[in-house]
């Protein structure tokens, strides 16, 4: 057995070999580079007034750098690559810009449209998808060299027998390298199947008046539209997808006077818990609660204002929920197992994108009009941390990188 050496020892004997070798310790990096770390800790908030994001460590509660150069990112979001090293921004000025999350700096960008608002990337990390308002319809790239793929208008008949454009919404990734989004003004729903040799399209005609947005559930099953233009939802099944799209919630709100709609809710942010979930009410101060066996509706929780996001916490104990002006001031959380709101926060000004940590400890939420980001204990409601940031909005972490539809 080889004699144990302390590792005092260790130490000083390393000591006396650099001395003696005329060597000095490594000193720290000085320049401008970021130190190196893992991706799992990092996310990106996006600074819309100026046109950057803040890259963030989520661990350490800090701000590590300020990117610029992202072009107009009064609607933006983001989605990251299957190892988690960059992040795809996508811009309302049709803007594609791929960050370097280690490096800190921009290394591609390209303006593939005149306006899109969101997209996705593939299970196998191959493609991102870019859905476009102008002039309507999907990109697909590259991740690795960002060169184009494919185009895919969004063409549609109108009832006169004309052709128009359709604004393209709720891009979504889905299990087998498949694309699923809606068009607005057409009222369909397509999926774009990437596995093949040659993309296949599928389009499912009628399924409501203009769908809006959209989600995936967190297995990949369901795709569902919210409508904008009438009641109910549009809901595809994608483990059955030859029985077409269904509507369901048909009757919600029927014959009820609805307050004005200040901003469209954002469905990509519903909350599951066990057969429960949450979503927000167009033009209603009501978080909805459905049972998704068979999607029928079984509450209404009377909330602050308009809910815009509805998120639940990754142990799905709790749904915490963000307004539409001009009550946007507030965050509000609620217990999924008593369906009763149990704390009110007051962040900061024009409250409306947040974000949890991995596991759920902590959530970090934008106020705007601030200019700060707020870090709380999801526990005990504590403030852990204000961070500043040039009117932040979107926050989006890597932990994303390894979820369906996120």
């Amino acid at each position: 057995m080889l004699p144990f050496t302390p590792i005092k020892t260790l130490l000083a004997a390393s000591a006396i070999v650099l001395l003696v070798s005329g060597q000095a310790p490594a000193e720290p990096v000085s320049d401008d580079r970021l130190e190196l770390r893992g991706t799992g800790d990092l996310g990106v908030v996006i600074e819309r007034a100026t046109g950057s994001v803040a890259l963030v460590d989520t661990t350490r509660k800090t701000v590590l750098r300020h990117v610029e150069g992202f072009g107009d990112l009064s609607h933006a979001s983001v989605k990251f690559t299957r190892d988690a090293r960059h992040a795809f921004v996508f811009g309302r000025d049709g803007g594609l810009t791929r960050l370097d999350l280690l490096t800190g700096e921009i290394d591609g960008r390209i303006i593939q449209s005149g306006n899109s608002i969101g997209g996705a990337i593939s299970q196998d990390g191959r493609f991102v998808a870019v859905g476009n308002y102008e002039p309507g319809g999907v990109k697909v790239f590259d991740t690795e060299t960002m060169e184009l793929v494919i185009d895919v208008p969004a063409t549609y008949e109108k009832p006169d027998g004309t052709t128009g454009q359709a604004k393209v919404v709720g891009v979504v990734d889905v299990p087998g390298n498949v694309f699923v989004f809606s068009l607005f003004e057409a009222g369909e729903i397509w999926t774009l199947d990437m596995s093949t040799e040659e993309p296949e399209l599928t389009k499912y005609r009628d399924i409501g008046s203009m769908p809006y947005d959209a989600l995936i559930t967190p297995n990949g099953r369901f795709y569902i539209a919210g409508l904008f233009g009438e009641d109910g939802m549009a809901l595809l099944d994608l483990w059955h997808p030859e029985q077409g799209v269904q509507r369901i919630l048909p009757d919600y709100g029927r014959g009820e006077e609805r307050l004005p709609v200040y901003k469209m809710p954002h469905l990509e942010g519903w909350a599951m818990a066990g057969d429960q979930t949450f979503f927000p009410a167009v033009g209603r101060n009501e978080v909805l609660v459905a049972n998704t066996r068979d999607w029928s509706l079984i509450d209404r929780i009377e909330v602050h204002g308009q809910p815009i996001f509805v998120m639940s916490r990754p142990d799905e104990r709790q749904v915490w929920v963000t307004f539409a002006h001009p009550l946007n001031d507030k965050v509000q959380v609620i217990d999924t197992g008593t369906l009763e709101v149990i704390e009110t926060l007051s962040p900061g000004e024009s409250i409306l994108h947040k974000e949890f940590t991995p596991r759920g400890e902590h959530i970090w939420i934008s106020a705007r009009d601030s200019g700060w980001v707020t870090v709380y204990d999801t526990r005990t409601f504590e403030q852990l941390a204000r961070l500043p940031a040039e009117s932040p909005s979107g926050i989006f972490f890597t932990s994303r990188a390894h979820r369906i539809g996120l």
